[in-house]
């Protein structure tokens, strides 16, 4: 069982998070008992409780593949919250495998990255999860995983970078040959920002 199927078989304490809400605005100085606020403190505790609680993945079945060449998904959107500042960092995944002893459905693919995003999460241990995951469930020949992303703890606060976009990439088995930086030994490339205090 992975991490993100255990959070999702554990309950959740919506009622103990809503007090933790109205404890933290009022300690930033809001009072919810005002007309405006009615009801945000549930609101919040329900919205971060599905956040970080992903459906359950179901086994995964492999069909027969009819060839060895690559299958290639791009552009699954998927979403996340930062660890560091509990802020959505959200973007699009391109995974690619090649196929060993056989091939699943695309929605599958869609879903692991989904599971994986569903936690607090910095995108480059993202990304290493979902190829460890890939390489888990389908035994392939090789793992290939790219995330884009914009980080709104970057775009919404400190020098504000509305437009930046962070990229990391993690490749396993055959395809680590296509990873950039591959002869240094490391199994992920990450590029572009640093990352803000």
């Amino acid at each position: 069982m992975t991490a993100g199927d255990e959070r999702a078989a554990r309950p959740a304490d919506l009622e103990r998070a809503s007090r933790a809400v109205v404890e933290f605005l009022a300690a930033l100085g809001y009072d919810t008992s005002v007309d405006r606020l009615a009801g945000t403190p549930e609101r919040v505790a329900a919205a971060l409780a599905q956040l970080l609680r992903p459906e359950p993945l179901p086994p995964t079945t492999l069909m027969p593949a009819e060839t060895g060449g690559a299958v290639i998904v791009r552009d699954l959107p998927f979403q996340s919250l930062c660890e560091h500042h509990l802020l959505p960092f959200r973007g699009v995944a391109h995974l690619g495998y090649l196929p060993g002893e056989g091939i699943v459905g695309l929605s599958t693919l869609a879903r692991i990255v989904t599971v994986e995003a569903s936690d607090l999460q910095i995108q480059e241990r993202l990304t290493e999860a979902i190829a460890d995951r890939l390489q888990a469930e389908l035994a392939p020949r090789g793992v290939g995983v790219i995330l884009e992303a914009e980080h709104l703890c970057m775009s919404l606060r400190g020098f504000g970078l509305p437009t930046s976009r962070v990229v990391t990439s993690a490749f396993r088995g055959a395809l680590t040959t296509l990873e950039p930086g591959a002869d240094t030994g490391s199994g992920t490339a990450s590029g572009t920002t640093g990352r803000s205090g």
